[in-house]
């Protein structure tokens, strides 16, 4: 569920490049110590999981709220402390990539629970009229003056009268919005009459990874291979505004769409980045968090009896028995998405009907090098949450929509025809689907370990509307199901 702001909208043409994107040396891959490949015996059926209550609903971008991401490669040790003070509304988490789709909504208010007393009333109740819709001012007038400073043309001379800014549905971590130029005002330049402003939402991972992203950012709308970037500075930056269908997270078992994204998660993987190659940034950024998450100290009464119920987990031994486990299960390192979920992968709109090239990953913030396998887990675990739930919590958890075995080897096997193309060597074909199955499964556990802890994190420091303590309580109750399933 990722969601720390999304510091970037990259749009990413993965059919764009037909070999590796090298800036740097070659390819690392790394193995772990070997362990059994023979699949569990429950997992011969469809794999589900049971609801683990009901959760009710949840919206998922990650927009104010920027989870930790150390950034592509660098983990930067100078993560912020959670203050112990709760100040402001519930953290909440929207989880959904920045999926570029306009929500025409006007001005944005403040959170409904800025200024709130810290008694034990509902969440839901407090949100009960469903998300903000407007505007603040002061996000207006600091848009406004962003797009004038860096834009040319029209942009220089209009009116903030005439200036148009609308909310841009899709982020847990970052604030999303569309820049438009009015329709009276004609263009005199090559200015764009659309510009996308990311503003960055709480940065748990400090400032080393906002300077790595920009880097990644810049390297991808250079080669055309991402949106134009048109301003950056210290608060977000803007950027191309593309036209797309968002993707809902009931497209994402269809199996044509399914194996389309396998093959542009093979093609991703592919890529060779100028970032550091250790794989460092999953258990780093868990540490991390784990770190923050038992230093938390909430004063709302709703969130210190969701944090008490999520610490009789006893996390900290937990995590000691995660790491075991995945040390014990090989997974080669690649250049990872870290995130491929339905909110950050667009349905173009100008392709050709008859392509079977339609869709375009997006959101690279949290990019590195990482593991394979939590590409695989973290992606089946998506099938799981929608976050475009219109009220509180503002997601909706359907665990039985985990994908089944049958599911997970559809996904798989393109995959793996992507990887041929590259490879001159024969695999075992069986060997590896099995070998995969596993490995992928096993790494769910790490995304659910790792977004549960960012969610309760983000239940401190988010201004966002969303159910961050009710979304950290489904991601630990999924982890625990699935660890009776694999392990």
């Amino acid at each position: 569920m990722r969601l720390p702001p999304t510091s970037s909208v990259w749009l990413f043409r993965l059919s764009s490049f037909t070999g590796k994107l090298r800036l740097s040396a070659s390819h690392s891959s790394r193995a772990r110590p070997t362990f059994q490949t023979r699949t569990p015996s429950l997992f011969g059926r469809p794999l589900t999981m049971q609801s683990s209550g009901n959760v009710a609903n949840r919206s998922r971008e990650r927009v104010l709220g920027r989870a930790e991401q150390s950034g592509p490669g660098l983990l930067s040790s100078i993560i912020p402390t959670v203050t112990t003070e709760d100040t402001g509304p519930p953290a909440e988490k929207k989880r959904l990539g920045s999926s570029l789709v306009v929500d025409e909504r006007n001005l944005r208010t403040p959170s409904p629970l800025f200024g709130a007393s810290g008694d034990d009333d509902s969440e839901a109740e407090s949100f009960r009229d469903g998300r903000s819709e407007d505007v603040d001012g002061e996000t207006r007038g600091r848009a406004f003056a962003w797009c004038r400073d860096f834009l040319s043309g029209s942009w220089k001379t209009i009116e903030e009268s005439d200036f148009q800014i609308s909310i841009v549905s899709g982020g847990l971590s970052n604030l999303l919005y569309l820049c438009s130029l009015p329709d009276h005002v004609h263009c005199v330049e090559q200015e764009p009459r659309q510009v996308l402003l990311r503003i960055y939402g709480a940065i748990l991972q400090g400032v080393d990874s906002l300077v790595l992203e920009s880097v990644m950012f810049a390297i991808l709308a250079e080669r055309t291979l991402g949106p134009k970037l048109y301003g950056i500075f210290p608060e977000g930056r803007l950027e191309q505004y593309l036209q797309n269908t968002r993707m809902k997270t009931e497209q994402l078992s269809n199996p044509d769409i399914s194996a389309e994204i396998a093959t542009k998660l093979a093609r991703f993987h592919e890529m060779v980045m100028p970032f550091n190659k250790e794989p460092k940034w999953l258990f780093a950024t868990i540490d991390k968090y784990m770190d923050q998450v038992m230093k938390i100290s909430f004063t709302r009464e709703a969130h210190v009896k969701k944090y008490k119920k999520l610490m009789k987990f006893d996390l900290p031994a937990e995590l000691e028995s995660l790491h075991a486990l995945l040390a014990a299960t090989p997974s080669p390192v690649v250049f990872c998405h870290n995130d491929v979920q339905e909110g950050n992968i667009l349905m173009l709109e100008d392709t050709d009907h008859n392509t079977t090239d339609r869709l375009m990953l997006i959101d690279f913030e949290y990019s590195s090098y990482n593991y394979r396998g939590f590409d695989f887990g973290n992606h089946f675990c998506e099938w799981i949450y929608d976050y475009t739930y219109n009220e509180w919590p503002f997601y909706k958890a359907t665990p039985e929509n985990y994908p089944t075995r049958d599911q997970q080897l559809l996904f798989i096997r393109s995959y793996l025809a992507e990887k041929r193309r590259h490879l001159d060597s024969v695999i075992d074909q069986t060997q590896m689907e099995d070998d995969l199955i596993i490995e992928a499964n096993r790494y769910a556990l790490a995304s659910h370990f790792l977004w549960g802890l960012w969610s309760i994190i983000q239940a401190k420091i988010s201004k966002i509307e969303f159910g961050y303590m009710d979304y950290a309580q489904s991601r630990f109750d999924e982890y625990f199901k699935q660890k009776k399933l694999f392990v």
